[in-house]
């Protein structure tokens, strides 16, 4: 940790706000300066992400009595059954009336407290204010299937599947039902109805949910993160049964989310998966979040899509994965994208350097070609 203290000048946290929990005004402070995520720790004061940096705040080292004594004040009872019996916790805590929303994760380590906040935006942006591609906006039109938002931790995906979701909600008259832990962003109904479940507060666990939800005639379902067996295989379910399903998981590429997907299953069953996800799965979009160098602008999305059509389809059904990046690179004219397109992209218009560009090109050596207009030729893939 001794590197943070040397990332960047300290940042000055406001007066504290009368009548609230006193962890509020930690809180604004990431508000005010536009952060990221608020992180306190026993023995530091208190810090937060700027533009991807951790900056350390204008205050004191945080003791486990000042830990305990910020957040006693914003724990359900829920929450603190889970940290006592699982060692972390997570839930939403909004600031104000409803001024900002912030997802919590609550955790021991070494036996003391811990906490990380990522800030999320109570208004819910458009694909043009998030910088995103245009085939983002097709990919809304399906009526039935599963499509796929895969990243890191901290990449957006929750953000970029809540325009998709409002952009459905502003022109179509459906049901939209979201099963979230917690829920991030408040749905207005426009259009749509739209109904939010949070386990733990309005449905006891993700299990239950999931198997209400065909029974609440929905036409779009978003199941959130796709942890394990139980939950792909009834967000697949939902997709198999005419529903519009959208997921996360964690995954580095649109083609390595299907090897993400087959790991959640024993090697006997990922015969009977691939069959599913050749017939149900509609796209994959992979999303990073890199600094930008446009004014006004923090960070934008470099995306890679991966839209099922009947090459993909086939290489997912003989299990050739490794021909997935080639089949990506020339499905442009249908709008899928891969990585070094979007960052040749987001070069050309300004978004971002050229540096940041190949730091985190998948294949530095290509985007470098197609900076110089070189098409890598692509070799048959069927």
């Amino acid at each position: 940790m001794a590197d943070i203290e040397h990332a960047a000048p300290p940042v000055k946290a406001p007066a504290e706000v009368r009548r609230e929990p006193e962890i509020n005004k930690l809180f604004r402070a990431v508000m005010k300066l536009e952060g990221s995520d608020l992180h306190l720790k026993v023995g530091l004061p208190p810090m937060m992400r700027l533009k991807g940096v951790i900056r350390q705040m204008e205050s004191p080292p945080l003791s486990q009595e000042d830990m305990e004594r910020l957040v006693a004040p914003i724990l359900t009872q829920r929450a603190r059954d889970l940290l006592e019996t699982t060692g972390g916790a997570d839930f939403a805590h909004v600031v104000g009336q409803d001024e900002c929303r912030f997802r919590v994760n609550l955790f021991k380590q070494r036996g003391r407290l811990s906490l990380v906040a990522r800030r999320v935006n109570t208004k819910i942006p458009t694909f043009e204010a998030l910088n995103l591609p245009p085939t983002i906006e097709k990919l809304c039109h399906f009526d039935q299937g599963l499509i796929i938002l895969a990243g890191i931790t901290g990449s957006g995906k929750s953000t970029t599947i809540a325009a998709m979701l409002d952009y459905i909600n502003e022109r179509e008259r459906l049901h939209i039902l979201t099963i979230e832990d917690p829920i991030e962003f408040m749905f207005t109904d426009k259009k749509s109805v739209v109904n939010q479940r949070e386990v733990g507060l309005d449905v006891c666990d993700w299990h239950t949910a999931l198997k209400h939800a065909v029974r609440q005639d929905p036409d779009i379902i978003l199941v959130g993160e796709m942890r394990d067996q139980d939950t792909f295989e009834a967000g697949i379910h939902a997709a198999e049964t005419g529903h519009l399903v959208f997921g996360t998981i964690h995954a580095s590429g649109a083609a390595s989310t299907i090897g993400r997907i087959l790991d959640l299953f024993p090697a006997n069953m990922h015969h009977a998966v691939r069959q599913s996800l050749a017939f149900n799965l509609k796209a994959v979009i992979c999303q990073k979040l890199l600094p930008s160098i446009r004014p006004g602008v923090q960070r934008v999305p470099t995306n890679e899509i991966m839209i099922v059509n009947p090459t993909i389809r086939d290489l997912i059904l003989k299990g050739e994965d490794k021909k997935l990046p080639d089949a990506i690179r020339i499905g442009f004219a249908e709008g899928m994208l891969d990585f070094t397109e979007s960052l040749r992209q987001l070069v050309e218009r300004g978004d971002i350097t050229k540096e940041t560009a190949l730091e985190v090109a998948p294949n530095p050596e290509q985007l470098k070609m197609a900076f110089k207009g070189i098409t890598v030729a692509t070799p048959g893939i069927l």
